[in-house]
Order: C-alpha cells, then sequence, then structure tokens
C-alpha cells in the first residue's frame, strides 16, 4: 500500500522532491500532496485536487492539512520547521525537514521524546547527508583522532567578487555565516565563531578556502564525543569569499540587520542553475597500530536527473531527503522519536534509488 506524503513547501527543493517522488519506479510507493503559500501552476495542474494552498502559519491550521497522511516532508522557510512539527505530533504523522538550524532541531528533539512517531530534521545535504557520510568514516579506527568535514554549493562559473552566486536559500545562508558552530577540539564539545578557521585547499586542481560556519554537524558532534579528538565543519568557497563576506557582517554589521542583508545578497548577487556541489570528508588515527586516513569526496554537477533539468544543491538535497524516506519506510530506521542522519548507513544510501544520485551525478 503506498504511503501518504504531504510535501509543504514547494520552492526550488520542493518542487525537485515532489518530481522525485511522483516519477519514481519500484518501492515503496507514494501517494503524494502538496502544499504551498504562492499558487504554482505547473503542480496545481499535475497534483489537481492532491495540491492546496497553505492559508494559516499556526499548528491546528497546519495540522488540518497533515491529517490523514502518514508522512509529512517539511520543505518551507526555517522559521516554521518548529510549527509544522507539532502540527505533525497532533496528526500523529511522521516528520522530516531540511533545516540546518541548530536551535530548531533542539525544539523538534524535545517534541520527540518519548513520542510514538519519528522526527527526522536536517535531511539535506549539509546537514545531512554530509553528517552521513562522515560517521561512516569514523568507523572501523582503533583510535579517531581527526574527523574533518568539508561542502560547499558553488558555480561552476564566478565571476563577481565574491564568487559566488545564489544557489538555495539566502535566510539559511545567513544562519550559516552568524551563528556560533559547535566543534570538537581536545576531545570536548565547544563552540566556534563563524567565518574563522579559515584554510585552503585544492580538489581536482581547483583551489578553495574553507571556513567555519553553523549547522553543518548535525548531532554529529554530540554523537561522537568521547570518540574522536577533533571534528569540524566547514563552507567550502572560493578563494576571496570569507573576507567580502566577513567584512559585510561583521565590520559593516550587517549581521545584525537580516533583511539589509538578505536584500543586499538578493540584489546584488545573481542566481544560477550552473552550479556544483562539493563534498569532502577526511577522516585519520590509529588502525591496526598504523596511523591512517580514509577520504571521501564528491562532485555533483547541475543536470537533468530524473527527467528533470536541476541544480546540483536540487539534487544532493532532494535525493537525500527522499532516499532517508525511503529507508524508514523499509524499516531500516528506528520508527518513533528523534533520528539522527549519522543513523542512516552510507552503503544503504549510496545503494537507495534516490541515493544512487550521489554516484550517477558525480565525477
Amino acid at each position: 500500500m503506498a504511503r501518504r506524503v504531504l510535501l509543504l513547501g514547494t520552492g526550488h527543493i520542493g518542487r525537485a522532491v515532489a518530481h522525485l517522488l511522483v516519477t519514481a519506479e519500484g518501492e515503496p510507493r507514494y501517494e503524494v500532496a502538496v502544499g504551498d503559500r504562492l499558487v504554482d501552476p505547473e503542480l496545481r495542474s499535475l497534483f489537481s485536487d492532491r495540491w492546496f494552498e497553505i492559508d494559516g502559519d499556526d499548528i491546528g491550521s497546519f495540522a488540518r492539512r497533515i491529517q490523514g497522511h502518514d508522512i509529512v516532508i517539511n520543505a518551507l522557510p526555517f522559521h516554521l520547521a518548529d510549527t509544522v512539527a507539532n502540527a505533525a505530533a497532533r496528526a500523529k504523522a511522521h516528520y522530516l525537514d531540511l533545516t540546518e538550524d541548530v536551535s530548531t532541531t533542539r525544539a523538534i528533539r524535545a517534541l520527540a521524546e518519548g513520542a510514538p512517531i519519528a522526527f527526522m530534521p536536517q535531511c539535506g545535504l549539509a546537514p545531512g547527508f554530509i553528517g552521513i557520510a562522515g560517521y561512516a568514516l569514523s568507523q572501523g579506527f582503533d583510535k579517531l583522532e581527526r574527523l574533518h568535514m568539508r561542502v560547499g554549493a558553488l558555480p561552476q562559473y564566478p565571476t563577481n567578487a565574491l564568487k559566488y552566486n545564489l544557489t538555495w536559500s539566502v535566510d539559511g545562508l545567513i544562519n550559516e555565516y552568524v551563528h556560533p558552530c559547535e566543534a570538537i577540539v581536545d576531545g570536548r564539545r565547544i563552540e566556534l565563531p563563524a567565518l574563522e578557521g579559515y584554510e585552503t585547499f585544492a580538489l581536482d586542481g581547483v583551489n578553495y578556502e574553507a571556513f567555519n560556519t553553523s549547522g553543518g554537524l548535525g548531532t554529529l558532534a554530540e554523537t561522537l564525543e568521547g570518540h574522536v579528538q577533533y571534528l569540524d565543519y566547514k563552507t567550502i568557497r572560493y578563494p576571496g569569499h570569507r573576507d567580502i563576506a566577513k567584512l559585510l557582517l561583521q565590520d559593516f554589521g550587517l549581521a545584525g540587520k537580516r533583511e539589509t542583508m538578505k536584500d543586499i545578497l538578493q540584489t546584488a548577487i545573481p542566481a544560477t542553475e550552473q552550479d556544483v556541489v562539493v563534498v569532502f570528508v577526511t577522516a585519520s588515527g590509529l588502525r591496526g597500530g598504523k596511523r591512517t586516513q580514509v577520504s571521501f569526496a564528491r562532485k555533483v554537477y547541475a543536470q537533468t536527473w530524473s527527467g528533470m533539468p536541476m541544480t546540483a544543491i536540487q539534487i544532493t538535497t532532494a535525493s537525500g531527503v527522499c532516499a532517508v524516506m525511503d529507508l524508514f519506510v523499509q524499516g531500516k530506521l528506528p520508527q518513533s522519536g528523534f533520528l539522527r542522519q549519522e543513523q542512516v548507513a552510507l552503503t544503504d544510501f549510496l545503494s537507495n534509488r534516490f541515493g544512487r544520485a550521489y554516484e550517477a551525478a558525480a565525477t
């Protein structure tokens, strides 16, 4: 029997999620309904009586819409995640989302305590897949010393001074640049300032920079505390980006003027559909008495995927949440309470019909 899934939010990522779910072949099967504030004529035509306009932002309004569905995927702006999660609890529907917001995830975790349904936030790229890959690499060491996780959603052809184009949520971008960043240093879980921890590296002959950003670790710092000496997550950009971002947010004080910063980014920085997602993870420590390092690297490019032209961030994020939902429905994850990304086996993810995007769309 098909599982009844309600997708809330049909923006850049939500549209891709909807497409993957309705075009997927094989099991498990899903009966998908979608909802958003804005009317999308194409989706409204495709989903017909399974499309609706969101007409309220309170728990009760969302709960009435969720009622009768088995699973809700929340692809709405992050500030609605707590509300939608509470509505899912009221409607007794399993909950997944794509948020990178740390405080929101903590609220959802508290809600999931002892719940008969499952709550799995942070099912995107970072947090999300990066936690799955990072945890997999951390295993098998006699002594795990370092785990470094790097992710970037970048333009293939940077031309402006920031060497950046908009590829996803502006709110999410600002969040990760201003909020504290979790890490493990000398075996202790601590918080580090965003935009610090600057480093450079090369991958496949391309030079990159990386620096601390918030949210990418998900729950991995808590999971690995006491098992690793150094753990961090950094965002990848082209060299020069960090200094300009720091000038705007810190020296010009725009970190405290979110709407002004949003307006600057949305006005001055064009979007692009020609992007690349870079994933780079390294783990090192002692294995069999020898100092050993293992790495995982992927570059996923914008392309036609599952019959639809998609950006790299659409492919990696939408495939991520769809794959995790498949694995949950197949019983490969706990069926209630708070679920962490690192509970997903990397081998299961990459062999999944959606997760294969990380292999097939990569170079």
